[in-house]
């Protein structure tokens, strides 16, 4: 059998303007893994409300992010498949789970090289239904459809692998470069509170009272709150960070329902009324920069916090083609490729 990768990102629209925005916002809003109620409220939020308001406030806010290479998603994601390339002789496609670089081109890229046996990397280090579910149901159907002989295997979560931590931490620590920040904050992009009740498997342990995510469980495996909380608390205990030096918050909520708390807008307003005068934020929920992280966090939190009263404010970029995650990330892909565990 002939082995190959495909790395999976979110995706992004082929360009900044309205209707290339609206198009992506579309697909990426109608999955019902996003917006996981029935189809006929999905439409009516979907196309009846979000897709006649909200076009032209997203393209204004990716034109401020855009590069002139093109998306900076689409970019960074380019620049970690050609670094890894060049460290595996498999060979290795890029898709996105949203856009114009589809699942499907991207297992066909490998097809047409002969493989027959798929390495699967949703690029996200916690499980959540929005995010990995969505990502291997997808694959899972194109392969049934259009590639009935092909072997999918994919990485599972690797928000606790002990190389990551390392690699994670090792990054904050060069960017923060030892300045004494009043405040680390640890923001996650949010999810509904349902959505985690929804992957609870024991379908009682999630509760989300400040209890469950520290107390073991097998839900944990598919727990996004806790693999989020985990992270935290494994990268400052590496760095050796004090109890109330950093917190943890939760990002991007959209619609009315209650999402995971606490709001990372609202904590980095409280954060400079309580007088906080210096903040760094860290995004590790993302491997790449992208949209959440350039412009919500690195734009508009930072207006946030001046508002508030706050002087220095800087953001920890995503490992985006850092070395160190790329030579992690081949070492996991040569690792499965001889058939030796991959995480540690």
């Amino acid at each position: 059998m002939k082995k190959g990768v495909l790395l999976v990102n979110l995706g992004s629209p082929d360009s900044p303007e309205p209707k290339d925005v609206k198009r992506y916002l579309g697909e990426f809003l109608m999955d019902e893994r996003v917006i996981d109620v029935p189809l006929w409220a999905r439409t009516l939020i979907v196309k009846g409300i979000i897709l006649n308001t909200r076009p032209k406030a997203s393209a204004a806010a990716y034109k401020k992010i855009w590069w002139d290479e093109g998306s900076p998603l689409i970019v960074i994601s380019e620049r970690l498949q050609h670094k890894i390339q060049q460290q595996t002789e498999l060979p290795v496609a890029l898709a996105m789970r949203y856009g114009s670089m589809t699942i499907k081109k991207g297992l066909q890229e490998l097809v047409d090289q002969g493989v027959d046996e798929v390495f699967l990397i949703p690029l996200y280090p916690q499980f959540a239904m929005a995010t990995t579910e969505t990502i291997l149901v997808l694959a899972e159907n194109i392969r049934k459809e259009h590639f009935p002989n092909l072997k999918i295997e994919d990485l599972p979560a690797f928000y606790n692998d002990q190389e990551y931590i390392e690699v994670l931490s090792y990054s904050i620590k060069k960017h923060l470069k030892d300045k004494n920040y009043e405040h680390v904050l640890f923001s996650y992009h949010g999810v509904p509170e349902r959505h985690i009740r929804k992957r609870d498997i024991t379908k009682s342990h999630c509760k989300i009272d400040g209890v469950c995510c520290k107390t073991p469980s097998k839900a944990h495996e598919f727990c996004y709150r806790h693999q989020c909380l985990e992270v935290t608390r494994l990268v400052t205990e590496k760095l050796d960070m004090k109890a109330g030096s950093y917190s943890t918050s939760f990002q991007s909520r959209l619609g009315f329902d209650p999402w995971l708390q606490p709001y990372t807008d609202r904590t980095i307003e409280r954060l400079g009324k309580e007088g906080v005068k210096s903040m760094a934020i860290v995004t590790p929920a993302f491997v790449s920069d992208c949209l959440e992280t350039l412009e919500e966090i690195a734009m508009e939190g930072e207006e946030i916090f001046h508002e508030m009263g706050g002087e220095e404010f800087t953001t920890v970029p995503c490992l985006n083609d850092d070395n160190e995650w790329v030579n992690l990330l081949a070492k996991w892909i040569n690792n499965w490729a001889t058939s030796k565990s991959v995480l540690m």
